[in-house]
């Protein structure tokens, strides 16, 4: 049977919070050649540099209708890179921002869902998120102060988004970031409630340990060709060392103060 008759969603959103290995699982999911090729394409502050690579014409060429429906298609040949499956990664404080652009794109439907469905098909909503809320908030006031985002296996940089800088404990700051996270995660919760959506729960944790059975069981849930767990190489390795523990055991110590 050919991967169309046994596909069961048309794409997928992987809905998360920063630090829960959405890279990771990125990588992983555009290694198999048959599940898509996701990206943050809604990331407002990377709109402009996906519209260019894309080679769309001008923005102010055109009026905003025109340039969300040209830049909405582009993004779904690019999230699908060829496979038949589409993938995206959207963070939640980016969702109503593409809700209101797939309305004016798909005006007078009754829900979120109903909306990304028009734009996407059948959708899979992969909950990505990591039970250790102090850990997630301490990678990424670490990768915030350090501007290193991801590295290799090899120890390599991926992505840096800032010169690097020596990284400082700041428990207001990681306070602060432990409940943005929190927040953005249960409102993650309302959300699929909401827009009585069921969606598959991956856990940072178990994605982290076990990269290949995690792609396994998403690809399962698409129902496109498994890839062989042993021939699975994550592409991203963890960033955690000596200083988040640091960080961790600090924070606990000046939280019950």
């Amino acid at each position: 049977m050919s991967d169309k008759g046994r596909r069961m969603f048309d794409g997928y959103i992987i809905c998360g919070t920063p630090r829960t290995g959405s890279t990771l699982l990125c990588h992983l999911l555009a290694s198999t050649k048959t599940a898509g090729n996701p990206h943050s394409f809604y990331r407002r502050q990377d709109v402009s540099e996906w519209a260019e690579d894309w080679n769309l014409p001008d923005r102010n060429t055109m009026n905003e209708l025109e340039f969300n429906a040209a830049y909405l298609n582009a993004a779904i040949a690019a999230g699908t890179g060829g496979t038949g499956v589409f993938g995206l990664r959207l963070m939640r404080e980016n969702l109503d921002e593409l809700s209101a652009i797939l309305d004016q794109i798909f005006p007078g439907l009754s829900s979120d869902k109903a909306r990304f469905e028009r734009a996407f098909g059948h959708v899979l909503y992969i909950h990505l998120s990591r039970e250790n809320k102090l850990a997630q908030a301490v990678s990424l006031v670490k990768a915030e102060q350090t501007g290193l985002w991801h590295i290799a296996p090899d120890g390599t940089e991926i992505e840096r988004l800032a010169p690097a800088r020596e990284p400082q404990y700041d428990f207001a700051r990681i306070k602060r970031q432990f409940t943005e996270l929190e927040t953005y995660d249960a409102a993650w919760n309302i959300w699929f409630e909401e827009q009585r959506i069921t969606p598959l729960r991956v856990g940072y944790e178990r994605l982290s340990s076990n990269p290949a059975a995690t792609l396994v069981l998403i690809c399962e849930a698409l129902g496109v060709q498994v890839p062989n767990a042993d021939d699975v190489r994550p592409g991203v390795a963890k960033l955690s060392d000596e200083t988040s523990l640091d960080w961790m055991r600090r924070y606990h110590l000046d939280a019950a103060v």
